[in-house]
């Protein structure tokens, strides 16, 4: 393994304190979980519908991670078509 091989932590492993410029940092083992609708931003009714539409597709079929088929699904489901140009 060389020098600058990064290594996964463990999800069970304590902080790590780290000294920068006099400045100590604590470093997490997991990344927080950001939720795009708690986020502060107003966002639309057809966003809204969409999100609700995503999030009972992922809870409904256990797929937390929907592939892009999927998505174009629930689009679908929600009377989403595709409009010729012209």
């Amino acid at each position: 393994m060389s020098a600058t091989a990064i290594t996964k932590s463990p999800r069970t492993a304590a902080p790590r304190a780290r000294v920068t410029e006099g400045r100590t940092t604590v470093r997490h083992a997991r990344r927080r979980m950001i939720d795009p609708t708690t986020c502060e931003r107003d966002y639309g009714p057809e966003e809204i519908e969409f999100m609700q539409a995503l999030d009972h597709y992922k809870r409904t079929s256990g797929r937390m991670f929907p592939t892009c088929s999927e998505v174009l699904q629930v689009l679908r489901s929600l009377g989403y078509e595709r409009v010729s140009a012209g």
